[in-house]
């Protein structure tokens, strides 16, 4: 075995390790770790839902990804129907009830 292998078991193998982001309000300047419940693509751009790790509600953040070089920042949606389009989408992939009768016809 090399430096850069490592032995991985069954169980290791299934875990999903969560990814979280610190992120730091402008107005403000508190920091908050969030975590990265999903990502999508809408209109060519990309967006990611996050909910913060330090509450147990069950409401999340949409955030646009924007890419600079190797520089990434995460912004707020300012376009209301944007937001709209991209909240459903996250709602419907994080909070969607799967139609079982659909897929049987």
């Amino acid at each position: 075995m090399t430096d850069n292998e490592k032995l991985v078991t069954p169980e290791e193998e299934n875990e999903e390790v969560a990814e979280i982001f610190t992120l730091t309000d402008e107005e403000t300047g508190k920091e908050e770790q969030f975590e990265l419940l999903a990502s999508g693509e809408i209109d060519g751009k990309l967006y990611y839902a996050m909910a913060s790790v330090d509450t147990d509600a069950e409401e999340y953040v949409v955030l646009e990804v924007t890419e600079d070089g190797d520089e990434v920042t995460l912004s707020t949606v300012d376009d209301d129907e944007t937001f709209d389009r991209v909240a459903e989408y996250f709602d419907d992939l994080l909070f969607g009830e799967i139609d079982y009768d659909a897929e049987e016809k």
